[in-house]
Order: C-alpha cells, then structure tokens, then sequence
C-alpha cells in the first residue's frame, strides 16, 4: 500500500514535472535584458512623473519605443545621456520644466460658502467646484504639497503655493492632483507658445494686452528689483520692450483696476524702465533657444511682425530667413515713427539683438519680384510668414490732388527716415486724426513749417494718441476740426497754393462709433498752404501675391490678407500671415503678438501637426472679471514720464523727448499695481499709508 502511494507520487511528480518542461518551451516569455539596463540608470523615484507606473514601466516604455532617453524627468540631462548610449539613440540637450503657479488670489479670494469638509483640494472642487469666488483660484489646502516627493513646493504665507524652482524636478505630480488647473509644469517652448485661456489666472490687462504679456508678473518682478527676469517674462511674449516702452498707446492700462480709484497704473512706464535698464547696462541678458531643427522658413517682411515672427521661430529652433525690401530692418518703427520718439540708435540696438540668435536677413529683395512662394519652396523654405505691412495710402478722391508739394504722410515720413530731401514748404496742411498725421505735423515742425492739422470731426473724435495730440499743440501745430477738404488748388506751374474745405457738423454715430461728420452747404473756404500731407488711411499692397495673374491666396474685402483668425494659417497650408497686411493698419504691439502666434503654428506645421488652438482660448474681455466697484483701495498718485526736452527746444530738434523713470519712481509704481488676479485684488492699501516694500512682494 506505502509502495503504491509512493509510486504514484512519483509519477504524478514525473508527469508535472514533463508538463512544466514542455509549458517552459511553449510559454516562455523573454526579457530584453535592456530594460534592467535602463532601469539601473533611472533616477529610481517611482515619482511617476514620467506618466508610466515607476522606473520599471518607463524602462519597459524607452525599450518598447513608446518613450524617449528624456524620459526621466528626475534624472535630467544626466540619466538621459546615459539610456541613450544603452539605447544606441542620438541625444540633445532636455529643455529645461518647471512648475509655474498661476494665481495671485490665495487669501484675498472671497468665499461663497463655508466649507467644513476633508482638507483636500478635490474633496472640496468636488462640492460646487470650491467655496472661492474665483472659479480658477487655488483652493488653499496644499493637496500639491503632499503630492511632491521632493518638498518643492510649500504653501505661501498668502494662501497658494510657492514653488522652490532649485528643487522642482517637473515630475508632474502637483499638477495632476490640482483640481482648478492652478499648477502647470512646462519649459520654454511651451511657455512662448501659450495662448491665454479663459481658464488662467488672467488680471484685465492681461487680458486687453494685444501681445498678451503677463504684466502682473513682470511688474511684480520690477517691484523686486528683479529687472533680468521681467525681461525675461516680457521676451516670452514680444521681442522689443524697447521700443514698445516708448511708442505703445498701451491699452491695458484702460482697464487696469486701480483707473477706477484715480489713475491706472503706468504699465508701459515699467516695461519701458526694464528695457532700458538692460541697455544702459552695457551688457545683454542671454535668450534661450531650443536646439536647431534644421528646419528652414521665410519670413517676408522685416516690420514688426515679421520680426517677431524670426525670434520666437528661432527661440523654438528654427531657421528663419528674413526678407526685406528696404536698407534696414524694422517697418514702419524705422520709417513711420520719427526720431523724437524711438530714437533710430535705440531700434537698431534691438533689433541687434534679435538677429544675433542667429537669423538671416536678404536685404533689397522684392516680393513678387525678386522672389514668389514658388522660388521660396524650391529653395528648401518649409514655411512661409508674410508680413509686408500696409503701405498703400488712401487717396483723398478730390480734385488736383497730384499737384506738385501733396504727397502722404507715410510717404513724407519715410523719406525722412531715410534721411533724403523732404522738399517742405514754409506752408504745411497734415490732413488726417491718427497717429501717422500726428507724426506728419510734428516733424514738419520741426523742418521749419508753420503746420495746420485738419480733421473732419472734434479733437474727441481723433484716434491718436491723446499723448500726441497735447504734444503737437505744446510744438505749435494749429488744429482746424469739423473741416473735410474738397480740392487742391495749383498754380500755372502745377504747384499747391492753397487747400479748399468745407466746414462740417456731427450728426448720428456711424459704424465706428463717433458721431458722422455731415457737410454745411455752402461754407466752402480756402486755406494757404505749399506743402500737403494727407493721413486718412493705409491698406496692404496685394498686388505682389499674383503670379501670372492668379493669387492661390484669398482676399479680405478690406483688402487684408485672409486667414485663420486663431492660427492665422491662409488658405496656402505652408503660408501663414500677420500685422498690418492682416488686421489692416493697427498697433505696433498688435503685430508683434500676431507674428509670435504664427511663429507658434508654424512650430506646429512643421512638427506635423495642423494649427490650432484650445477651445478654451481667450479672444474677448471676460465679463465677470470687469466690475467697475473697487472698493477699500487708497489714492496714489501716479508717476509722471520726466521730459529729457523741455517744450520749448523740442520743435527745433529730433531728440528723444521722453525719458524713462529713476528707479525710486519705478518702485513706487509698481506699488500702485493692486496684483490683480480674475477677481481678486490688493484691499489693504489705504489713503495715506506709506507703500514700503514688504507691500510690494507680499503677493508674489
């Protein structure tokens, strides 16, 4: 009995052990023994901020191709050098990531309900998304904090995080747990491609700003003494705070909160302080660039748009190519701007700067003449950004308006900047509102004319600056409102005597808004004049995009370009288009932000993806952020931009006439900045109280 119980366990051993045997054959499952190579490299966190289930999964993911050598996130520039030698794969250089927080709110958040629940912030989103008022604010109980392994993060003294940037290893995991979306982990590539979301911390002038810039953070940095890394915030969205500093009509400071206790803060005055300090430095803070792609673009037109365009198409590693008509860079800067007002040796100090990233520039080259879309593609160009601006002036329709001594004001403007013979008489009529008339009488001048402006409405109704318009009358310009010219009156040699109007009156407001200039029958009048430089309005030359008399190109029926309005991808897939030859005539800051959103989907295009946007994407004003009740906040006087030229020496000289504030005037400004989040706000500055600095960086 023992005898066959043993012998049957044997044979039911020997038979499991045959079925083992054969199963090891028929199963066997093999393990690329680089995964274990790879792992033994990792930074060994498990932190999963490589998105796989520790350092094993991202092995396995790095071995299987579904990750690359950066994939550890912990590791760095080090561990990535070392998968990549395992791996046999070519490696660069990892773009630096870190946590960003993207809310000033905190404490100053008001609160719809109490809560008394768990202290996590997803427990209490879960409960009509959070008891702040703001609907993107942080929630204020540190679920981030816990969340990250390497104590990078701590909850500020004013209720939302602070990232320490020295400890911050992007792992990512604070940014998965933050249930408002507060916490965004990204590089630089990311960072000048952002597109402001409704979603973001988004203070009205940030959110008014045509370039997008985040002017809470630059200015908060001003207030630090930070100089180098306000730049740093600016040049993530426009490429020339120099310039913008001294001719930008700045919007956003008409929606700035603190306009509605006595003035807006001096957002310009600031961005302007921080450029010059780094100009009269002597020295160039240094601008990232990501690693060359290789990939080659045109970029049609050396304006402001275009410009932009090459520097952020550099900054993400492109190679861009500039093509310009003209002797020098910079459009209408250069050549519709005068001198008193952006100083020539300031732009090229500029524009120096960006060229040095290493873009090329074709100067004298034509479009349409020189060169087409198609000569652009055989040449290996993989893009193409058109940005020729808009030269083309509007005629006045009137009689004899090609007498001799009449020409435009871009037309006048330009000749002085390029320092040729104006022939102005003693006798100067400028015909237009804007700024470009503005600049025409101004620099007339300063030539020696006795200068008469005439507009068609009220001084209210003009749309320059109002900067400009009380300048020119401080110089001696004359202004004649409610007059619109009928003709030009010559002599026998075919020269201008004399302008002929006729005097109007407002009716009803018209599409613009400003009520509608109606003619007086009947009060006709003439006016001396030798000289007349008319300013009504420009529009992109389009001619040059036919080839043999077909434009694969559309038309606006403004006579613009045509495009996507978020992408601003033409109906060409590979060209893309901003600034003037878009929008049609606009702002200066307009056309560097429309030229860094094409360089963003061009980025795209070429990485083979097709442009585009988030839903989510801020295009208007957000209504609930734009209360006009701001209360429990004290009066502070605002800065005043000091004068290098005194009233009367200005109309005989092309000297900067501004300057920019000291730094104790640029202190006390940014202390004016209320910190302005979606909602909320700096309450606690009352009349009176003394702005130290410890107000100024307890938001930051």
């Amino acid at each position: 009995m023992i005898t066959a119980s043993v012998l049957i366990l044997l044979g039911i051993g020997f038979t499991s052990a045959v079925i083992l045997a054969v199963a090891s054959k028929l199963l066997y499952v093999y393990e690329d023994p680089r995964i274990a190579q790879v792992e033994s490299v990792l930074a060994g966190a498990n932190c999963g901020g490589c998105g796989y289930p520790g350092c094993s999964g991202a092995a396995q993911g790095v071995v299987e191709g579904r990750a690359g050598a950066t994939v550890c996130v912990v590791g760095g520039d080090a561990v990535a050098e070392k998968v990549a030698a395992i791996m046999g794969l070519e490696f660069s250089s990892m773009e630096k990531q870190i946590a960003f927080v993207d809310c000033t709110g905190g404490v100053r958040a008001e609160e719809v309900y109490r809560y008394a629940g768990v202290k996590d912030c997803r427990a209490q989103h879960m409960l009509y998304s959070g008891s702040k008022m703001c609907p993107e604010g942080c929630l204020g109980f540190g679920t981030c904090i816990t969340a990250c392994q390497f104590g990078a993060i701590e909850m500020g003294p004013n209720g939302y995080p602070v990232v320490d940037p020295n400890l911050c290893t992007a792992c990512g995991g604070c940014e998965q747990v933050c249930p408002r979306g507060v916490i965004t982990v990204w590089g630089m590539t990311a960072r000048i491609t952002h597109l402001n979301l409704e979603t973001d911390c988004l203070a009205p002038c940030r959110q008014r700003c045509p370039g997008q810039i985040n002017i809470p953070r630059y200015i908060e940095q001003v207030s630090r003494g930070d100089y180098a890394g306000a730049l740093e915030t600016i040049r993530e969205r426009i490429p020339m705070p120099l310039s913008i500093g001294r001719v930008c009509p700045h919007p956003c400071e008409g929606v700035c909160r603190r306009g509605r206790v006595d003035e807006p803060v001096g957002i310009n005055m600031i961005k302007r302080f921080a450029a010059d300090w780094e100009m009269n430095s002597g020295t160039r803070l240094p601008i990232s660039c990501a690693p060359d792609t290789g990939r080659k673009v045109a970029v049609v037109g050396g304006g402001p748009a275009g410009l932009s365009c090459a520097f952020f198409l550099r900054r993400l590693g492109h190679s861009p190519t500039i093509f310009e008509s003209m002797p020098k860079l910079g459009g209408q800067l250069r050549y519709g701007i005068p001198e008193y007002r952006l100083p020539k040796a300031v732009l090229d100090w500029e524009i120096e700067g960006i060229l040095n990233l290493g873009i090329d520039v074709r100067f004298g080259q034509f479009f349409g003449k020189d060169f087409t879309l198609n000569t652009l593609r055989e040449e290996g160009f993989e893009a193409v950004f058109l940005g020729i601006g808009a030269w083309m002036n509007l005629n006045l329709r009137i009689d004899n308006e090609d007498a001799a001594g009449v020409s435009t004001g871009t037309e006048f403007l330009t000749k002085v900047g390029l320092g040729v013979d104006t022939g102005t008489g003693g006798k100067v009529v400028v015909v237009g509102g804007g700024n470009t008339a503005i600049d025409a009488a101004r620099t007339s001048v300063r030539l020696g004319a006795d200068v008469t402006l005439m507009y068609r409405r009220t001084r209210d109704e003009m749309p320059a600056n109002i900067e400009e318009i009380v300048g020119a009358e401080e110089e001696g310009v004359k202004y004649l409102f409610l007059a619109a010219p009928t003709r030009i009156v010559k002599d026998d040699d075919g020269r201008v005597t004399h302008i002929e109007y006729i005097k109007m009156e407002l009716g009803e407001p018209d599409q613009s808004g400003r009520r509608r200039p109606i003619p007086i029958d009947g009060s006709e009048t003439l006016i001396e004049a030798d000289t007349v430089y008319t300013a009504i309005g420009q529009k992109p030359e389009l001619s040059c995009l036919y080839e043999d008399g077909v434009c694969q190109l559309e038309e606006t029926r403004w006579r613009t370009l045509a495009a996507d309005p978020d992408t601003l991808q033409t109906a060409m897939p590979h060209v893309f288009t901003g600034g003037d030859m878009h929008t049609g005539p606009a702002l200066v800051i307009t056309a560097l932000g429309e030229g860094r959103k094409a360089a963003r989907s061009i980025h795209q295009y070429l990485n083979g993806e097709s442009p585009h946007v988030d839903e989510r994407t801020q295009r208007d004003m957000i209504p609930y952020t734009m209360f006009t009740d701001v209360p429990n906040v004290g009066y502070r006087e605002r800065s005043e931009m000091p004068h290098l030229i005194e009233c009367d020496e200005r109309s005989c000289t092309f000297g900067e006439i501004e300057g920019a504030l000291s730094e104790e005037q640029a202190k006390h400004e940014t202390c004016r900045c209320l910190r302005c989040g979606l909602t909320c706000y700096n309450r606690d500055l009352v009349d009176g109280q003394e702005c130290t600095s410890g107000d100024c960086v307890k938001n930051q």
